[in-house]
């Protein structure tokens, strides 16, 4: 979430204890992540089950030269003008790469998880239980969404609840504060209850699971955020604690979907620590529907944007086209859940701060509650902050009311996709993106034209 703007209300879901995989978190994450300024992310690493010694051969952090790498592989295959560029002082941007400070987003990653509980709010239960909630789900998630390159290791060196001083109320949380004096306080209690136990260099990001019944239910109030790319956090270890989550109440609506979606919040929180911004408005999921976790996390299972998996790192160069000179051309996409090769994104620059991206998507991996397979197409813009609407879906069956049928889902941008014989066009920009076909394999034929 972003600083000082309120989420709408959300609903979600419980999960079943299983098989752990990877990741790591150093921010306070939950439904958005909240910042000073322009905050910054990279790619990175794995790790091993709770309770297992860290993986020797894990990249031991970010690599310094792989943006630059990153960014001349782009100059030499003609991608350079598609990787629209980060903006200055905009929170969040989507421009590519992301800046340096967020957590890494391949590789082995790390993910500390702490579950806490307060004098006037005892913990809801047995703490795993609570850790069961997200995980192996939030691991999985991760794997299918970036073809394996991002194995998320979660690791709980406390299995018990870590028991605040200070009753709940006392640290004044409320939704969306920066680091402010009630959240410092709390980070450091934290801190103190944990450090015997706890190495907090060891991690790549924080979970801070916090007891349900502390506060509002996330019915009336969602108060789970994350502090992501911020160097002014507390300290432990001699790291600072920049990139964690902190996840409050369950959203469950009673309709019995809480089991299969509820952990869905927290890789939500941890986009954020990877750099990826808010993509729901005021509005809610008004931009950009449940076609990406970093809009609506609850409800629908739904993947991240093609977008997103370039700029995390996920996609490569050569599954990316750039449009990027006037003419016609062709292009054949493969369906963006499918791991393997071929090109899964194409990406039309307006601007060097926006552009339209076109991918396919289909019912597989983790877009299984897709009710209209096709081509999406989205415009992108890097100056827009988080939480303000800085990427839009462009609706192929405006005010149709969509298809989806879940519960708790914007479903007007559910039938979004445009099949074959569509066309969309801005005539201002002076972009026309046509769906020519589909082949057996699921692939889509697309023809961009550009005056």
């Amino acid at each position: 979430m972003q600083q000082g703007t309120r989420r709408p209300r959300r609903i979600r879901g419980t999960v079943a204890i299983g098989t752990v995989t990877t990741l790591a978190v150093a921010a306070l994450a939950t439904a958005s992540s909240t910042l000073h300024g322009p905050v910054p992310a990279s790619a990175g690493p794995t790790a091993a089950q709770p309770g297992t010694e860290l993986d020797p051969d894990a990249d031991p952090g970010t690599d310094p030269g792989a943006e630059a790498r990153a960014a001349e592989a782009a100059d030499a295959s003609g991608l350079a003008p598609c990787r629209i560029r980060t903006t200055a002082g905009v929170q969040m941007s989507e421009g590519v790469p992301t800046p340096p400070g967020y957590a890494r987003s391949t590789g082995v990653v790390r993910a500390l998880n702490l579950m806490i509980d307060f004098p006037d709010a005892p913990g809801d239960g047995l703490a795993m239980r609570r850790f069961a909630e997200f995980f192996p789900q939030t691991s999985d998630w991760f794997a299918t969404s970036s073809y394996g390159r991002l194995r998320y290791v979660p690791y709980v060196p406390v299995q018990g609840w870590l028991r605040m001083p200070l009753p709940f109320r006392s640290y004044g949380i409320e939704r969306g504060a920066p680091y402010e004096p009630g959240y410092r306080k709390l980070v450091e209690h934290i801190v103190a209850a944990a450090d015997k136990r706890v190495d907090f260099s060891a991690y790549d990001l924080i979970n801070v699971l916090v007891t349900p019944n502390a506060g509002p239910s996330a019915l009336d109030t969602v108060l789970s955020v994350t502090f992501s790319g911020n160097g002014d956090a507390p300290r432990a270890d001699g790291v600072v604690l920049s990139n964690t989550s902190f996840v409050y109440s369950r959203q469950d609506d009673g309709s019995g979907s809480f089991a299969e979606t509820g952990y869905r919040v927290l890789p939500h929180e941890n986009g954020h620590a990877f750099g990826l911004p808010d993509l729901y408005t005021s509005e809610g999921g008004a931009t950009v529907g449940h076609w990406d976790i970093m809009s609506e996390d609850w409800g629908a299972n739904n993947d991240l944007l093609g977008w997103h998996k370039w700029k995390l790192g996920w996609l490569d160069n050569d599954h990316v086209h750039c449009a990027s000179t006037p003419g016609t051309r062709e292009y054949t996409l493969t369906p963006l859940a499918r791991p393997g090769d071929g090109r899964k994104l194409a990406f039309v620059p307006l601007s060097r701060r926006s552009g339209y991206a076109v991918e396919v998507r289909t019912r597989e991996g983790n877009d299984e509650a897709v009710c209209d397979p096709g081509v999406l197409i989205y415009r992108v813009e890097s100056d827009v902050d988080t939480g303000q609407g800085p990427v839009t879906v462009a609706d192929s069956e405006q005010n149709s009311g969509g298809c989806t049928r879940h519960p708790n889902v914007h479903a007007e941008l559910s039938d979004a996709p445009y099949g074959p014989g569509e066309t969309f066009e801005d005539r201002t920009g002076r972009v026309r993106i046509s769906v020519l076909g589909q082949e057996r394999d699921g692939s889509y034929r697309i023809r961009v034209t550009r005056r």
